[in-house]
């Protein structure tokens, strides 16, 4: 199962950041996604499940493991991708029940291992997350190591990080009540 090391963080802005996650990424241009992820609810200790749909219409399900904490942590997923988003939405809420919905815009750019997104979180804010994609035998503590790397180059060591997934976070995170999926500007 693919494994990664992530760290999230409350930024200023996407603007302000993005000139730097730029040059740590060499200067590419970023790709920007808009996602809209549909949470179910999941026993206790059994990680998270959501349905991710994207602007063009394609989608996947997504099932992660990841302890809460502030600190960079380890987070191992199963992504599959999902040929009827609207069936499979309405059988994971009879069988499971809707947990949150989270919108964003993600601006994603690479660094070497790791995937620098800046997101803006429809009701939220903006947001920095890191993945380092962790490499066959590559230890935990070696990508922990990249990611807090790479918040010292972002000049983001201190910003405040968070400690669970943006859908544990207060705010209006249920999106439209009538189940239409509107891809925030």
């Amino acid at each position: 199962m693919p494994r990664n090391i992530e760290i999230k963080a409350r930024i200023d802005g996407v603007e302000a950041l993005l000139p730097r996650a730029q040059a740590l990424a060499g200067g590419g241009a970023p790709r920007l996604i808009e996602q809209d992820d549909q949470f179910f609810r999941v026993p206790p200790g059994h990680g998270r499940l959501k349905l991710r749909r994207f602007a063009d219409g394609s989608a996947e399900l997504i099932h992660y493991q990841r302890p809460d904490g502030t600190q960079a942590r380890a987070s191992d997923y199963l992504r599959v991708a999902v040929p009827d988003a609207d069936a499979l939405a309405a059988a994971l809420g009879r069988a499971l029940g809707a947990a949150g919905r989270v919108v964003k815009r993600r601006w994603l750019l690479l660094a070497g291992q790791t995937r620098i997104h800046l997101d803006r979180v429809q009701g939220l804010g903006d947001f920095l997350e890191l993945e380092v994609v962790l490499q066959p035998g590559q230890s935990d503590a070696e990508g922990q190591a990249i990611a807090e790397q790479c918040m010292l180059d972002l000049g983001l060591a201190a910003a405040p990080r968070l400690a669970g997934a943006y859908v544990d976070l207060d705010g209006d995170l249920e999106g439209r009540a009538d189940g239409q999926h509107s891809f925030t500007k």
